[in-house]
């Protein structure tokens, strides 16, 4: 029997299809098997290399087969999707991500520590915190309107209705059931407020504790949660090769549409980390909001900017040079220094 050289996996909840290959190719077994026929039958397997796509519990895997002595590797399901023949099915997924795995071009997820999903855990709850509690605000608004009580938009807002209901004379007039419905809101928005502090707490001291998240922190628009996203979310950032690259992983770099030696770049390609990307992008519009109050001068990089694009262009411009600041300062261990304010 031909010696294993690489095995597919095709990852789902209870039954899992392998595609096992040789070195030339050359399919050597094809299996489907439940979630502890997979355990025994990897810790049996002669070390090899195991290739599954980045999903969601893909890292946990990867984790597993190293401790068992294989070696892994995560592909982007973008990237296995063009190796599919024909069909979609597991059998025809598995041997996919066995093909795509053994191009030598091929470019590999990192394989995340739990500690490092602990951190996303935390920032994905926050921020699923906030969603709810501005679609309760939202709510909240859209049916008090119905009865003539119309605020503006935003969380700052939620009080004056408050006040609207309590004090104003056409309110008394309203039904008990609305007054009802309106406090099970106010509790609802105020138990996720506290809930959101909770977390920032967390965040903040975590972020002490950190040399990588402090050292980032001395960046204009970086804060706690934006430099945590990064500890979270981005991997090593030696696995890049320069700045650019981290930028374009971000997805904040022109989409190419070039060809013929002709250069045609058109909008940001947003196909990268989106929960990074967003941070820095809102880093940046606090960086020029906060340039209104001491306007830079029309030498530096970012007047040069504001005074012939539009304010959102002008931010993602800054998010990217931001993304590469910060590949500069880890790769290289260095202090910010200046700014996009100061640099010419």
């Amino acid at each position: 029997m031909n010696e294993v050289s690489i095995i597919g996996v095709d990852l789902a909840k209870q039954v899992f299809q392998l595609h096992g290959a040789t070195a030339e190719g050359e399919v050597v077994f094809r299996k489907k098997l439940s979630r502890k026929q997979f355990v025994a039958f990897m810790r049996v397997q002669p070390g090899c290399c195991v290739a599954m796509e980045a999903c969601a519990t893909a890292h946990h895997w990867a984790r597993t087969l190293m401790d068992l002595g294989h070696e892994v590797r995560l592909i982007a399901p973008k990237f296995v999707k063009p190796y599919v023949k024909n069909q979609k099915n597991d059998m025809a997924d598995a041997e996919a991500i066995t093909e795509a795995a053994s191009r030598p071009t091929m470019r590999f997820v990192e394989v995340k520590m739990p500690e490092q999903q602990g951190l996303g855990m935390i920032f994905r709850l926050r921020d699923l915190l906030v969603g709810q509690r501005t679609q309760t605000v939202n709510a909240l608004r859209g049916h008090l309107a119905e009865f003539g009580l119309v605020t503006g938009k935003g969380r700052e807002n939620v009080d004056r209705l408050r006040s609207a209901l309590e004090r104003d004379e056409e309110a008394a007039d309203l039904p008990a059931a609305v007054h009802h419905m309106a406090q099970i809101c106010f509790a609802q928005i105020d138990d996720l407020s506290r809930r959101i502090a909770e977390l920032d707490v967390q965040i903040a001291a975590a972020s002490r504790r950190s040399r990588f998240s402090a050292r980032l922190q001395t960046m204009p628009g970086v804060g706690p949660i934006t430099s945590m996203a990064l500890a979270a979310f981005a991997p090593p950032m030696e696995s890049f090769r320069q700045g650019r690259d981290f930028s374009a992983w971000l997805g904040l770099v022109p989409r190419q549409h070039s060809s013929g030696g002709k250069q045609r770049l058109g909008r940001t390609s947003k196909s990268g980390q989106r929960n990074i990307r967003r941070l820095l992008i809102i880093g940046a519009m606090a960086v020029i909001s906060g340039a209104k109050a001491r306007p830079p001068a029309e030498s530096s990089w970012l007047g040069r900017i504001l005074a012939r694009k539009p304010r959102m262009l002008a931010a993602i411009a800054l998010a990217n040079k931001m993304a590469r600041m910060i590949w500069a300062m880890i790769t290289k261990d260095e202090e910010f220094r200046g700014g996009p304010l100061l640099a010419h």
